[in-house]
């Protein structure tokens, strides 16, 4: 029999972001194939009625919170307190968590003061045999493992992209606060405020429905042997901006700045997917001037609906790892495409 706590955060305005609703509905199902298990909630934040109220038919059997001013912002000596005491409070033996950047940084420290386990980047979760196991890739994510632990308490720190979104009603819910004191040294680091780029000039929008890769041809010789980098610059960002798309990047266009070679002015190493980048997963995909198999199929891997734009019918990347090719220039196609969205 397991004890289930769901842990989150609140956000700026009181609410839980997205990816914690994903991590709820984990919660609630792993806790409905468990027989005999419990769940509860463990809410972190400046006021949480809110969320609480929010998520208040999810079946949880308790609430608890640990609230206050010093609990408004992600810090990690306050953040790794207040989750601990949360796990200690609830008695939790398992407990799901979103990944956050502020849970990712703060969680693993709390689990060794409990002298716990826990896996970071979960992407699957199942109960078989009233066992539960666990999926977690490996190896820039070339290999996917499939495991399960017996020591408690088990943290299990859940991405996002792999559940639905739990989507119930909101329903009156009665918190009980947790105290955690906090010395000197927890709070020595003070967030003055949060410097973040403006709507237009955001480029990574991991909620964003649409991933648009970008490759190296975007900075290639064209069809009338001219370079047209800023054509392209200012095509793929006002795609972004109109379709608030999220973007993405190959390898060797990002390399192309220690290259010395025409780049993007908006484009850096955090954009790039594949290989030693990231592995996003947004519900669609939309490849353009990409070229070759290997670098991005890895970073590829997790979107739901993949489509390409490139010159060559035959390329490996298009073929291998696209559902949809679009044989056509990329230039003119996005043009045409910012044209209808504008």
């Amino acid at each position: 029999m397991e004890k289930v706590l769901f842990l989150a955060h609140t956000q700026d305005d009181g609410t839980l972001p997205g990816i914690a609703l994903e991590a709820l509905a984990a919660a609630v199902e792993m806790t409905a194939k468990l027989p005999g298990s419990s769940l509860v909630v463990g809410l972190v934040g400046k006021d949480v009625s809110q969320a609480a109220e929010a998520i208040g038919s999810c079946g949880a059997g308790g609430f608890l919170a640990v609230t206050g001013e010093q609990f408004a912002v992600s810090r990690y000596g306050s953040d790794c307190a207040a989750t601990a005491a949360l796990i200690g409070q609830s008695g939790a033996t398992m407990v799901v968590a979103p990944a956050t950047s502020r849970f990712s940084r703060s969680l693993p420290g709390a689990t060794q003061r409990l002298g716990g386990r826990i896996e970071t980047h979960v992407s699957g979760l199942e109960v078989v045999d009233g066992v539960i196991r666990v999926q977690r890739w490996y190896y820039r994510q070339r290999m996917v493992a499939t495991q399960t632990r017996v020591q408690r308490p088990w943290v299990l720190v859940i991405d996002g992209g792999v559940f639905a979104p739990w989507a119930g009603a909101a329903a009156a819910a009665t918190v009980e606060n947790v105290a955690v004191s906090l010395d000197a040294a927890v709070v020595r680091t003070t967030v003055i405020g949060v410097q973040s780029p403006s709507a237009d000039a955001q480029t990574i929008r991991p909620g964003a429905d649409l991933l648009f890769v970008a490759g190296a041809g975007w900075t290639k010789k064209q069809a009338d042997g001219q370079f047209h980098v800023k054509d392209a610059a200012d095509l793929i960002l006002g795609f972004l901006q109109n379709a608030k798309a999220s973007l993405g990047s190959s390898k060797s266009l990002v390399d192309q700045s220690s290259e010395g070679e025409s780049v993007l002015p908006f484009m850096s190493h955090l954009n790039q997917v594949g290989q030693t980048g990231s592995t996003p997963r947004h519900p669609k995909g939309l490849a353009t001037c990409c070229h070759g198999e290997e670098p991005h199929a890895v970073g590829w891997r997790f979107i739901n609906e993949r489509r390409a734009i490139n010159l060559d019918a035959g390329c490996g990347w298009a073929q291998g790892k696209a559902d949809v090719l679009y044989v056509a220039d990329a230039f003119q196609v996005m043009k045409k495409v910012n044209e209808l969205l504008g």
